[in-house]
């Protein structure tokens, strides 16, 4: 009787026990909860009332051409003007990084919208200053040239600054200006380097200028965040020495990007289609590239180059449900595609210099339809993981 009465006292003792455990654990929880939906109310006051929105961030990362990093940085947004109705949120994104190579890099990605999306201002804003490798014009070099202390390294000094001013004349359609400056200076080359034609011929003029005149179509619903739409994208910019640079030639692009939502809101299928042609006499860093955080993700940036370029990509994203069934902060996403470097006199033997891609990444949306993302890109023999904020395309 005795031991019966000890374990029916034992077991009402535990399970009070386990009780106010898990009345802990569900104080915890709903407190945790009341917090987070008192900031989500107040960040969602502010999204409402067209206010200044700041999200800081410090991540790490790794590029083929970087190494490890540590990327810090922030991203903004506002309203340009809290009353108007017809434009969406601005946002700029900046980021400062500083890597085990010891290269420091800085960036900021504008997308602007004003007086009720009759003008849009974007801007490429980018420096670094870093130890780098440069393998020559030409996708045989860029693929058989050793990488090394005295083939292909040197140090680079690189600025870009690139805003762009669009003017919306018809719903969807819009014509614009593109203003470039941009800066390339190469030092303590290697025997190799120091011995490329195309960099002998421009190592002393460092500066590039141009003006150029934009054509687009855009029906994407958030452009940082695309899930219905399309873009088609011309552009036109010459540069010369009138402008204040060192050199003379042309750069045409065409630039298109479709989206498709389905089955739900926050999966969205995403393909891209971008061909970039350069003429006259083009220095070696102005060839057009492969291998950057925004397109072939996980080739090293600057190593594929030649006069012409045209990639293809195909993008899955899905952002995961939350708790309330609704679409959450957290999604990820999965790419494939490929492309290649060229000039027209060589077109004809580029059947087998295609350069194949794949990859997966994640996304934190830390503002509406602004997210951080955290891509690994695979290539032919090479691999990165990229941090940067909004998506790729």
């Amino acid at each position: 009787m005795k031991i019966k009465i000890f374990l029916i006292t034992t077991l009402f003792v535990l399970s009070q026990v386990l009780i106010a455990q898990d009345t802990e654990v569900s104080n915890k929880e709903r407190i945790k909860l009341q917090k987070k939906a008192a900031k989500d109310s107040i960040r969602n006051k502010k999204v409402a009332e067209g206010k200044f929105i700041i999200s800081p961030i410090v991540a790490p990362g790794y590029t083929p051409e970087l190494g490890g990093l540590v990327a810090f940085g922030g991203l903004m947004s506002f309203k340009t003007n809290p009353t108007d109705d017809l434009i969406q949120r601005s946002s700029f994104p900046v980021t400062l990084a500083y890597t085990t190579t010891g290269a420091v890099v800085a960036n900021g990605i504008l997308s602007s919208y004003w007086f009720e999306d009759k003008l849009r201002i974007y801007g490429d804003f980018w420096y670094k200053d870093m130890p780098d490798h440069y393998w020559g014009i030409g996708y045989q070099n860029g693929y058989e040239k050793p990488k090394g202390e005295e083939t292909t390294s040197y140090n680079r000094q690189w600025w870009w600054f690139n805003p762009r001013f669009l003017y919306q004349f018809k719903k969807n359609y819009f014509v614009g200006l593109n203003v470039d400056y941009n800066y390339t200076k190469g030092t303590n080359p290697s025997a190799g380097v120091g011995e490329d034609p195309n960099y002998i011929k421009y190592k002393d003029k460092p500066l590039n200028s141009g003006l150029g005149l934009m054509l687009r179509y855009d029906s994407r619903d958030i452009p940082v965040d695309s899930r219905e739409g399309m873009l088609v994208d011309l552009v036109s910019t010459f540069y010369s020495t009138g402008l204040g640079g060192d050199n003379k030639y042309q750069i045409y692009s065409l630039d298109y990007r479709q989206f498709e939502t389905v089955n739900r809101e926050g999966m969205t299928l995403a393909w891209q289609l971008k061909a970039r042609i350069a003429a006259g006499d083009v220095p070696y860093g102005e060839m057009s590239q492969l291998g950057t955080p925004f397109d072939l993700r996980g080739y090293q940036w600057g190593r594929f180059r030649d006069e012409s370029m045209f990639f293809f990509l195909a993008e899955y994203r899905h952002m995961f449900l939350d708790k309330s069934g609704e679409v959450g902060k957290h999604g990820a996403v999965v790419w494939a595609g490929s492309g290649t470097i060229f000039d027209f006199d060589t077109l004809a033997d580029n059947t087998n210099q295609w350069l194949p891609n794949f990859g997966v990444g994640y996304r934190l949306e830390l503002q509406p339809r602004m997210h951080m993302r955290l891509d690994y890109g695979i290539g032919r023999e090479t691999s990165g993981i990229y941090f940067n904020f909004n998506q790729a395309f």
